[in-house]
C-alpha cells in the first residue's frame, strides 16, 4: 500500500457483489497495520459511474492520486479526469477478478491484494515515436481488392498491387495507381516497409474492357508505410498479427475485410510504441570471434525481430511485439523485459502474495494472462459461470508467453502455492520458451525436495474448460514466504529466490542434474587433451572461466556459468563439455581449479614463458614437420622465450625477421622452368 493521500473508490456495482467495510475494509486495514504503508482514503458506493459520479468529480479537485476499483467504466472515468486536468488515475478490476464469482463472499483478501498492487507505482516503459506518411500498398485480386483500395484511399495514399486482375471493372476516373505483380519479399514495420515485387507492371491507361499492363519485370523495389494484404496467400511475415502496419484479411470474409479497412484507415500520422525489451551487449553470450555460443533469443523470437550483430544481437523495436520470450530464456539477462521492468513485475507479483496472505487469505494461486485472450475469458467465467476461485489471483501481462523461471521462483518463494499461465492455443508456437522454463522449474523444485506440479500451462480458449481446470487445482502446501526483494541482475534475482526455495525444502543431494537448456551448471575439462591455451577464458562472457597470472592454470566459478557453450565451441582440442546442474554447496561461489600445468622454462635464460603441456602440443605439430622447424637446431627455438628466440636468430648478423618476409609469388613461367630442369617448384625457387 502506498500514499496516505490516495483516494480509493469502491463500488458494489448496484449490489451485485460484496464490497463493504466489514469485509474488504478490514482486509485493507490489516495491510496497513502489517507494514504495507498507510491505508488509502476509502469510500464505498453503489452506483459510482452514474448516480454518484459527482463524488468522483469532487475528489479529482484535490489533485491527489485516485484509484477506481472498476475497469468496465474506465473510459468514462478517464474522460472525466482528463476534462478536470487530473493525471494520476489508476484502475483495478475487483469485479470479474473477484466479486463476481461463486466464492465472491470469500474474495476480500484477493480484492485487497489487487487493490494494493494497483496502488503500487511502477516505472513507465520507454516509448519510441513512429511516423507514417499514409502510403499504403493494397495487395489482392480482382474487384474486391479494388473496392478495398478505393475505401482506404479516402484517408490513405493508396497503390494497388493486383496478383490477378480477375473481374476488375475499370472506372472512368482512377484515383490511385494500379500495378500487377506479386510481393516475394518484405521487411520492416509501420512507417517503413520495404518490398521486392516480381512480375511488376503498370496499368496501361488505354486499357479497355480488360486491364492491360506494361511489360513485366522482376525484382522491383518499393517502400510504403502500411501494407493491406487481402491476397489470401501466405502472410509476408512470421507472426503477422504482431507486425505493426501490416493488416491481413481473408478476401472471402467480408466482415474481416471491413474490420481491417477500419483499422488501417487511421494509420497515418505520429504514433507511440513501447520499447518492450532492453539489450546489454556487454553481457551477451551469443558469439565471440565469429564462434556462436548462445542463440536462445534468436531461436525463440516468433516475430523475427532479433538478428545476429557481430558478437551480439540486434533487436528491431519496430518489429518486436513484446512477447518477452527472449528475456524469459536469456541466460545472462542481456535482454531484459521493460514492459514492465523485471524488478517492477517481480515486486508486483510478490506484493500480490504478501498482501493476500496479510489480509487473511490461504494457499494463493497466481494466474498470469494477457489482455487480448485471458481477460475476456475471465470476464466470461464471471458473467456466465462460477468465476475464479477465491484463492486464484489474476495478473495481466502484455504477453503470457514470456514468463521465465526467475518470475516463477520469485512467486513461489513469496507464498504462492502454484503459478498458472493462461495462453492462446492459436499461438502455441510462442510458448516453446515457456515449456523449456517450465521443465527447468520442475527440475529445480524436484531437486530441492519439494512437491512438484507448481507450474500449470493452460493453452485454452473455452472458458468452461479453463474454469473447471482452475476449480480443480490441487491444494498444494505453501513453500515459503521468505523471498527477498528483487534486486540486481536476472541471475541474481533468480538465485536469491531459488536459494529461498532450497532452504525451505530438503534437497536429496547438494548437486543435481538439470535439463540441457538450463542456464546453470559446470564445465568439465579433459585434462589429457587440454593444453591450457586459455582460449576458453578469452571467450567466456560471464567471467566463469579464469586464468591466474602466476602459473598455467584454468579456474572456474560455477555460480557465474550460464552454459552458453562458447568455451566448448572455442576449445581447439575439444576438451570441454557442459554439465547442466544445480550446485547448492558454498563451493559453487568459489573459484576451483579445472586444470593446471608446470610452466615451461626457456632453455636459454630459464624464464617461465608458457604452459608445458601447450608447448609439448606445439612441438608435436611443428618440430620436424614444418619447414621452419625441420632441423633440431630450429626446433630448439620452440623452447625459447620471445627474447632469446630473437637473439638466437640474430647470430652471425642474420635478419631475425627474415622468416616473416612474404614468399615470392609463383608464376606460370616458374613452374615451366622448374619442369624443364627436372626440379620441384620449391627447389627451383631456392636456387633462384
Amino acid at each position: 500500500m502506498t500514499g496516505d493521500s490516495t483516494r480509493l473508490f469502491l463500488c458494489n456495482c448496484e449490489g451485485s457483489m460484496e464490497v463493504a467495510p466489514g469485509g474488504l475494509g478490514k482486509a485493507l486495514a490489516r495491510l496497513a497495520e502489517g507494514g504495507g504503508g498507510a491505508a488509502p482514503e476509502v469510500s464505498y458506493h453503489r452506483h459510482l459511474c452514474r448516480a454518484e459520479l459527482d463524488k468522483f468529480e469532487t475528489a479529482l479537485k484535490r489533485r491527489t492520486p485516485v484509484c477506481v476499483a472498476c475497469t468496465q467504466e474506465s473510459a468514462l472515468f478517464a474522460e472525466v479526469a482528463e476534462e478536470s486536468g487530473h493525471e494520476d488515475l489508476r484502475f483495478a478490476n475487483i469485479r470479474e477478478a473477484a466479486g463476481w464469482a461463486e466464492q465472491g463472499a470469500d474474495a476480500a483478501p484477493k480484492m485487497a491484494a489487487l487493490l494494493a498492487a494497483a496502488l503500487r507505482p511502477a516505472a513507465p516503459a520507454r516509448l519510441r515515436e513512429v511516423e507514417s506518411d499514409g502510403l499504403c500498398l493494397v495487395i489482392g485480386a480482382g474487384q474486391a481488392a479494388f473496392d478495398a483500395a478505393a475505401r482506404l484511399n479516402r484517408t490513405l495514399s493508396v497503390t494497388l498491387l493486383l496478383g490477378d486482375p480477375g473481374d476488375l471493372i475499370l472506372p472512368q476516373v482512377l484515383d490511385f495507381s494500379i500495378f500487377s505483380g506479386r510481393a516475394v519479399r518484405a521487411q520492416g514495420s509501420l512507417g517503413g516497409f520495404d518490398l521486392v515485387i516480381d512480375g511488376y507492371a503498370a496499368l496501361l491507361p488505354s486499357s479497355r474492357g480488360t486491364a492491360d499492363f506494361t511489360l513485366a519485370r522482376d525484382g522491383a523495389k518499393t517502400r510504403c508505410s502500411v501494407i493491406f494484404d487481402m491476397s489470401g496467400e501466405a502472410p509476408l511475415f512470421p507472426r503477422p498479427e504482431g507486425r505493426d502496419g501490416y493488416l491481413r484479411a481473408d478476401p472471402r470474409d467480408r466482415a474481416a475485410v471491413a474490420e481491417a479497412i477500419f483499422d488501417a484507415s487511421d494509420l497515418v500520422g505520429s504514433f507511440e510504441k513501447p520499447i518492450y525489451v532492453r539489450y546489454d551487449a556487454a553481457t551477451c553470450a551469443h558469439e565471440r570471434s565469429k564462434i556462436t555460443g548462445c542463440s536462445k533469443c534468436l531461436d525463440h523470437c516468433p516475430a523475427g525481430a532479433i538478428l545476429p550483430d557481430g558478437d551480439g544481437v540486434k533487436v528491431d523495436p519496430g518489429i518486436c511485439g513484446g512477447c518477452g520470450n527472449c528475456a524469459a530464456h536469456c541466460p545472462t539477462g542481456a535482454i531484459s523485459y521493460a514492459y514492465p521492468q523485471r524488478a517492477d513485475l517481480i515486486a508486483q507479483v510478490q506484493g500480490l502474495a504478501r498482501s493476500y496472505l496479510a489480509a487473511g487469505g490461504k494457499a494463493p494461486v497466481l494466474l498470469l494472462h494477457d489482455a487480448a485472450h485471458g481477460t475476456p475469458l475471465i470476464g466470461a467465467m464471471a458473467r456466465y459461470g462460477r468465476g475464479l476461485p477465491a484463492r486464484v489471483i489474476p495478473w495481466q501481462l502484455h504477453s503470457s508467453s514470456g514468463v521465465g523461471h526467475d518470475l516463477i521462483a520469485a512467486a513461489l518463494a513469496a507464498g504462492f502455492t502454484q503459478v498458472v499461465v493462461l495462453g492462446d492455443p492459436a499461438k502455441a508456437e510462442e510458448f516453446a520458451a515457456l515449456q523449456a522454463e517450465a521443465a527447468l522449474t520442475e527440475a529445480l523444485i524436484a531437486g530441492f525436495g519439494l512437491k512438484g506440479g507448481r507450474l500449470v500451462t493452460l493453452l485454452e480458449s473455452d472458458p468452461d474448460v479453463v474454469e473447471a481446470a482452475l476449480h480443480t487445482l490441487p491444494a498444494l502446501a505453501e513453500i515459503t514466504r521468505a523471498a527477498p526483494t528483487a534486486l540486481g541482475t536476472k541471475r541474481e534475482v533468480a538465485r536469491a529466490a531459488l536459494t529461498a526455495l532450497a532452504e525451505a525444502g530438503k534437497p536429496p543431494a547438494p548437486v543435481f542434474a538439470l535439463p540441457a537448456t538450463a542456464p546453470y551448471g559446470a564445465v568439465e575439462v579433459n585434462t589429457d587433451a587440454c593444453t591450457l591455451c586459455l582460449a576458453c577464458v578469452t571467450a567466456c562472457p560471464a567471467d566463469a572461466l579464469r586464468d591466474t597470472p602466476d602459473r598455467p592454470q584454468l579456474r572456474f566459478v560455477e555460480a557465474a556459468c550460464v552454459q552458453c557453450g562458447l568455451c566448448a565451441a572455442t576449445c581447439p582440442e575439444d576438451a570441454i563439455t557442459l554439465a547442466p546442474r544445480m550446485n547448492l554447496t558454498p563451493g559453487a561461489m568459489q573459484p576451483v581449479t579445472l586444470n593446471e600445468d608446470e610452466p615451461a622454462e626457456c632453455i636459454s635464460c630459464g624464464k617461465p614463458f608458457a604452459a608445458d603441456g601447450m608447448l609439448r602440443a606445439v612441438e608435436r605439430k611443428l618440430a620436424g614437420k614444418h619447414r621452419m622447424f625441420a632441423s633440431d637446431d630450429a626446433a630448439r627455438l620452440l623452447r625459447m622465450c620471445e627474447g632469446c628466440r630473437l637473439t638466437e636468430l640474430s647470430k652471425g648478423g642474420a635478419d631475425p625477421f627474415a622468416i616473416a618476409h612474404p614468399r615470392r609469388t609463383r608464376t606460370t613461367d616458374d613452374y615451366l622452368e622448374a619442369d624443364k630442369r627436372g626440379l620441384t617448384i620449391d627447389d627451383f625457387l631456392s636456387e633462384d
